[in-house]
This record gives structure tokens, sequence and C-alpha cells, in this order.
């Protein structure tokens, strides 16, 4: 059951890229998309269904999720090239995370903090705050909790023990 509800997050990404952003049926999948997001570990540890397969289905369907909003949304957004570089920098800190979880423990590695969490929901929120906040400043914020997570994240990588 779980994996259906990861597996839907992929399909449910696809599909947004039929439709225009801030269009009613876009936020609908995107609405959709994020609750799976939400419920499908929950699910999985409620079940007790819990396995490697469904973490890393979780990852291919966030992977897949993060890009189709990338391709929908950044393209919209009016951010000035400083944040655009940002972004850059963040996307480079994470395929160094990567990169060394690879050559580390010859398997790509995940963590799943706090922070990354909070990023993936500040993210997540971002398409309805373009209403209310500018989105150079709601980009600028979302992009230095990004970075913290990033490079949090490639410390635990780095000094992991797994080995």
């Amino acid at each position: 059951m779980a994996n259906a509800i990861t597996g839907s997050r992929i399909l449910l990404s696809f599909l947004m890229l039929c439709f225009p952003v801030y269009s009613p049926a876009f936020y609908v999948l995107y609405l959709l998309a994020g609750i799976t997001d939400m419920i499908d570990g929950a699910v999985a540890r409620k079940t007790n269904t819990v396995s490697a397969f469904g973490a890393k289905l979780d990852t291919v369907a966030d992977f897949v999720f993060l890009a189709v909003c990338f391709i929908k949304l950044l393209p919209v957004f009016q951010l000035p090239i400083r944040i655009w570089v940002w972004i850059c920098m963040i996307a480079a800190i994470k395929i160094f995370n990567v990169i060394l979880g690879l050559i580390r423990n010859k398997k790509l590695v995940a963590e799943h903090t706090v922070l990354n969490k909070v990023t993936g929901g500040l993210l997540f929120l971002l398409p309805f705050t373009v209403f209310v906040v500018e989105s150079v400043y709601s980009g600028a914020f979302v992009c230095a909790v990004a970075t913290v997570a990033a490079v949090q994240e490639g410390v635990l990588v780095g000094t992991s023990k797994e080995q």
C-alpha cells in the first residue's frame, strides 16, 4: 500500500507537466503529490511494510517531483540572477553529497534530516506564497534553509561510520 502511494507521486508529478502553473488542475495534482509524500512513510510504518525498496522508491519519487517542480515553477518565478546562482550552488553541494556517499558507502545515501524535511516543506509551500510574498524574499529564505540543510547533509555523509 505504501509503495503504491509513493508510486502515485511519480505519476502525479508527470501529470503536472500537462497543466499550466497556477491552474486549478496543477494545484490539485501538486497538493495530491505533496500529500503522498507526507503519508507514504507513515502508512509503511503503520502497516509494518517498511522496506529498503520503499525507501529507494521514495527517494526516486521525491527526485521526480522536485525535477517536475523545477521544470514548471522556476521559469515562472521572477528570481534575480543571484538567487539562480544560489540555487546552482545548493545543487552543486547536493551533487557533491551524492558523490561522497557513493565513494564512502558504495551506494546512494539520502539523509532524511529534519532540516531536509523543513526545506522540502518550504519548497512545497513556495507556489502558494507567490501571491502574498515577493518571490525574491521567499526564494532567499528557502535558499538559506536549503544551504544549511545541504551542508549538514554533507557533514553527515562525510562523517558517517557506515562503509
